[in-house]
């Protein structure tokens, strides 16, 4: 590849390098905030044999350009555009200016809880080794791995400890991030969430059972009766909780002087925090994310067959909207509230369905570079990252889009039907069945099947109808 030429290229279908307010790349994309989105060329930027497709979310315009070659790409640009190297997110602050309420409410989200995420999913992988060693009925009828060769079950009791962990202290994870994103101190973070789940607080996961027989344990303040219950695995909780401690945090920096700040500021904050959390915040944004639970459980099991294919449907243009990051928290709060979620399988049929249209569409398209995005962006997304396959394939080509979200549709409503749930978050990918209940991996492989097969039947059928048409190009 000649670097220079590629990113010179670029930064002309970008429109030129006065357009560019701001630029980095993560692992796969170069990243631009641009001062006006209207100024590029999609289609002489998607000619470019480096480009592997381009898109705009969350007021950053993205080009993918691959694992290994990203940054070589990106250095030159920046030297050619003559910008300073810049964090993700500094791209991110010059990316927002361009975005509405709605947009930067989501954005914040996903500024929350991208950076813990690779701690989730890692759990979810670990969760799933621990349900191949104690689920019944995989290798052994009616029974586990552990209870045939009990040798096992140390082994498989400290994998479940070191899964646990990331879930049963999951406001410390969240604690960290959300105050971190809103300027606040991350150490303070990390205080705050794991205040919220003391080991002198009542178990959430035992709060039910409490209630029922009157044992909740109580502190007598001056006369008013407040609840211990701890917040394990809860989100909103801390998420309101950690807005309030870095707005205050931020407030008395602003207003004590330096010589006292480390006195003063961070005991004040965490002690006014840490009361309006248990007093206010905690039980009510509890009872709030109950009714959510409530809201999509009663959907759920109400009309079951409507819930997975509508979800299975729109998922994958969620993803294009950047609005899907908001089904995490709730994916979360499923599974601290009824011990899965059946949210997240349905992720994974939309991806698996995504990478399928992508897969098909190399039988059907002629141009050399296209068929080879259309192979390897079909491998990531098996593997749990679809943009590749959505911006650089299927989005182009409308109706392999359309197909994927008809077999993922198809295939949420039959795994929705079969009551299929997840009891943790894992690769959303072909690996995801390790984060499925055992019980349940036979509708699942179906389900898996299912979102397999009708994209790239549809697509291929579809396909071959516009290519008669001469449409196809």
């Amino acid at each position: 590849m000649d670097l220079k030429k590629t990113a010179s290229e670029i930064i002309e279908a970008v429109g030129g390098k006065d357009n560019i307010a701001a630029a980095t790349h993560c692992v796969t994309r170069l990243r631009f905030a641009l001062k006006d989105e209207g100024k590029v060329d999609k289609e002489q930027l998607e000619k470019i044999d480096a480009v592997k497709g381009s898109f705009s979310t969350s007021g950053q315009y993205q080009v993918v350009i691959g694992q290994g070659t990203v940054d070589k790409v990106y250095n030159e640009l920046a030297a050619q555009a003559g910008i300073a190297h810049q964090s993700k997110q500094e791209i991110k602050d010059a990316a927002a200016e361009n975005l509405n309420p709605f947009q930067r409410a989501i954005k914040t989200l996903a500024d929350i809880f991208i950076p813990i995420l690779p701690a989730i999913v890692t759990a979810g992988l670990l969760m799933g080794i621990n349900n191949v060693l104690t689920g019944p009925d995989i290798f052994y009828t009616g029974k586990s791995i552990v209870e045939v060769h009990p040798q096992f079950g140390d082994f498989a009791s400290i994998i479940n400890l070191i899964a646990n962990t990331a879930f049963v202290f999951l406001p410390g994870l969240i604690g960290w991030s959300a105050v971190t994103r809103f300027g606040g101190s991350p150490l303070l973070g990390i205080v705050l969430g794991l205040m919220l789940v003391h080991p002198d607080l009542l178990n959430a996961w035992g709060w039910g059972a409490a209630k029922a027989e009157g044992e909740i344990p109580t502190w007598n303040l001056f006369g008013l009766s407040i609840q211990k219950v701890g917040y394990q695995g809860q989100v909103l909780p801390v998420l309101v909780a950690s807005y309030v401690l870095a707005r205050i945090e931020r407030f008395l920096r602003s207003k004590i002087a330096d010589a006292f700040q480390l006195l003063l500021v961070a005991p004040i904050a965490l002690l006014v925090t840490g009361f309006l959390s248990f007093i206010l915040i905690g039980p009510i944004t509890f009872t709030i994310g109950q009714w959510i639970t409530n809201l999509f459980t009663g959907i759920f099991d109400t009309v079951p067959a409507i819930g997975g294919l509508v979800y299975g449907a729109l998922y994958a243009p969620l993803v294009v909207t950047g609005m899907h990051h908001t089904f995490l928290p709730v994916d979360l709060q499923l599974i601290t509230s009824t011990g899965g979620t059946f949210l997240w399988p349905i992720l994974v049929m939309s991806n698996l369905a995504q990478g399928s249209a992508a897969l098909a569409m190399m039988f059907l398209l002629k141009d050399e570079k296209l068929k080879g995005l259309s192979v390897t962006s079909a491998i990531s997304a098996y593997l749990g990252i679809t943009e590749p396959a959505m911006f650089g394939v299927n989005l182009r080509f409308r109706f392999a889009f359309i197909s994927a979200m008809i077999g993922a549709a198809l295939a949420g409503m039959f795994i929705t039907l079969n009551k299929v749930i997840a009891p943790s978050i894992g690769v959303g990918g072909l690996p995801g069945f390790l984060s499925i209940v055992p019980q349940k991996w036979a509708p699942f492989f179906v389900g898996m099947a299912i979102a397999i097969a009708v994209p790239i039947a549809l697509t291929l059928l579809w396909g071959k109808t516009k290519a008669k048409k001469g449409e196809l190009a």
